[in-house]
């Protein structure tokens, strides 16, 4: 439940600090005294948007700081997802407007994003206003309230993750049979395309041993003749290498003697003739083995003309390219014969996930029928006493196709006048009536649905007199399992309150500024009638309020 608010620097408030209790809260004040102007920064605890025109100082920081005492509403584990520090007696959030407009928010002094402050707020406080009403005309809204009834959250988690993984396999089912259907579209050209490349027969860096097949071939007489000049210079008559390479190694060998040191000399340059005399039997044998071969020449052209044909088809440079893309394109004709059973397999998988979100659907339903009918009855229960003495309401539900709320479709139908068939309440309602089913709705609520605070702001308004007292009434009797705190400016609602807090204006020299005062018991009574007398304060009213406030301790 909330305990404290502070407020810096937001609209006509400088600064204010509140505590509060248990029970039924009452908050009244003359129109524009700044009532909403409070609701509307606790809202910003609660994630909503911070509107700039409701910074009261620009240079200035705008803070709204709540303290909520959360013992026993099991919110352990959400503090723990969100790597929170977790105090049962004291939760504070601070949501900060910075000078420039950048926002931050906090729980318990760590920095939290918006998303995690409004998945918070859910567990804390609901804020209801006549802006509120519209929920009441929406179909999520009208589920979501018999699932709270039912306590289907557990099951409702459930539902929400099998049906994500059912909308998954079919996506995915579905992507892979349009591209299935594209494959088999493209099969026949793959299949054309690949058996040229099984055809050629390449292998690896073949194009490269082609060329130099293909240099050599196309120039065989040059190559002979260079050989050959080669062949005869190294060993070819008397003015040879190799001759004079002998007569040196002679020369030096015949010194021997009287020159010992040239020994060595005389070896290196026989070792050195030797060498000469074998590169010139492998040059004669290369010389031996090149043959002029046209044919073979031709052979060869032909095979890179074809090689470099497909080169350009797929436009790559390389044999070893047109391996990859022969190996790709075997790679998508066998995903192709295989995508069949990929695809009977994803089917399965699709059906199985269908039926196990159909059942939980069912059991949801199961849930929301039985619900249904006793909120009904609740409700007729409720309203009548509230001024709606012939209301008829039920709950119509309807069986859908599974989306993302089950197999359900519930329609609130409500009819308010005798003998009038029930219609949807966004047909038939006036303002003051969707306010009162509201506030039975949120009545009924309240004692299923752990929550520590709900806010009232204005909803009371088009009801007075005998209406009146029964909305404050029931306001008190929510008040005994929740904190209830309440904007009015019906005396019959402000007489059922525990605690009572008057907002006012007053002007500075720095401007008008809202200002709030907890009113003890005599107060109270006075407040109550002056709202019953206006600014002329008279006996009458004065007794009629302590009329008010004794008849509505008892009730």
């Amino acid at each position: 439940m909330l305990r404290r608010l502070i407020i810096s620097n937001y609209a006509l408030i400088d600064w204010l600090e509140m505590t509060w209790d248990s029970g039924l809260t009452i908050i009244t004040g003359e129109t524009g005294a700044g009532k909403s102007i409070i609701i509307g920064a606790l809202s910003l605890i609660l994630g909503e948007r911070c509107d700039s025109k409701a910074i009261r100082d620009p240079e200035k920081k705008t803070m709204v700081e709540a303290s909520f005492d959360i013992e026993g509403f099991g919110l352990e584990s959400f503090f723990s997802e969100n790597d929170l520090d977790y105090f049962e007696h004291e939760c504070i959030i601070r949501r900060e407007i910075a000078v420039g407009g950048r926002s931050r928010a906090f729980v318990n002094d760590l920095p939290v994003n918006i998303t995690v402050l409004k998945d918070l707020a859910t567990h804390l406080v609901d804020i209801h206003s006549q802006h509120s009403n519209m929920l009441l005309a929406k179909p999520q809204f009208q589920l979501d309230v018999i699932d709270s009834l039912a306590g289907n959250l557990p099951l409702r988690k459930a539902y929400d993750t099998c049906y994500a993984e059912l909308r998954a396999a079919e996506k995915q089912l579905k992507q892979l049979q349009e591209d299935y259907a594209q494959s088999h579209a493209e099969q026949d050209y793959l299949q054309f395309q690949l058996g040229q490349l099984i055809e050629i027969k390449l292998a690896e860096n073949e194009d490269t041993e082609l060329e130099n097949l293909q240099q050599r071939l196309s120039n065989v007489a040059t190559l002979k003749e260079a050989l050959w000049t080669v062949k005869e210079t190294m060993n070819g008559d008397e003015q040879s290498l190799l001759s004079h390479l002998n007569t040196v190694a002679a020369r030096l060998e015949g010194t021997v003697d009287a020159l010992p040191e040239v020994a060595d000399l005389a070896r290196r340059v026989r070792e050195a003739a030797i060498e000469l005399k074998d590169v010139t039997l492998t040059v004669s044998g290369i010389e031996d083995d090149l043959v002029d071969d046209p044919a073979e020449l031709e052979r060869v052209n032909d095979r890179l003309n074809a090689i470099y044909a497909l080169e350009r088809k797929h436009s790559v440079n390389s044999v070893n390219d047109l391996l990859a893309i022969q190996q790709k394109l075997q790679a998508q004709l066998d995903a192709f014969n295989s995508s069949d059973d990929t695809i009977a397999a994803l089917q399965a998988q699709v059906d199985d996930a269908r039926r196990k979100a159909q059942s939980l659907a069912e059991e949801l339903s199961a849930t929301r029928k039985q619900v249904a009918q006793e909120f009904a009855h609740k409700m007729k229960m409720l309203a009548q006493p509230l001024g709606m003495k012939n209301i008829e309401f039920e709950v119509a539900c309807s069986t859908v196709p599974l989306n993302a709320n089950g197999c359900d479709s519930l329609e609130f139908r409500v009819a308010f006048n005798k003998n009038q068939s029930t219609m949807p309440i966004k047909d038939t309602a006036s303002g003051g009536e969707i306010s009162r089913v509201m506030l039975c709705i949120k009545a009924i609520v309240a004692q299923t649905v752990q929550l520590p605070t709900i806010i009232f702001d204005e909803v009371d308004t088009g009801v007075s007199g005998d209406v009146a007292n029964m909305v404050g009434e029931m306001m008190g009797d929510i008040a005994h399992t929740i904190q209830v705190i309440t904007i009015t400016h019906l005396p019959q609602v402000a007489a059922h309150g525990m605690h009572h807090k008057k907002v006012f204006k007053t002007d500075t020299a720095l401007g008008t500024v809202t200002g709030v005062v907890d009113l003890d018991d005599d107060e109270h009574m006075m407040e109550i009638a002056r709202m019953l007398s206006g600014k002329d304060l008279n006996e009458a009213a004065i007794a009629n309020a302590k009329a008010l406030i004794s008849t509505s301790r008892k009730s």
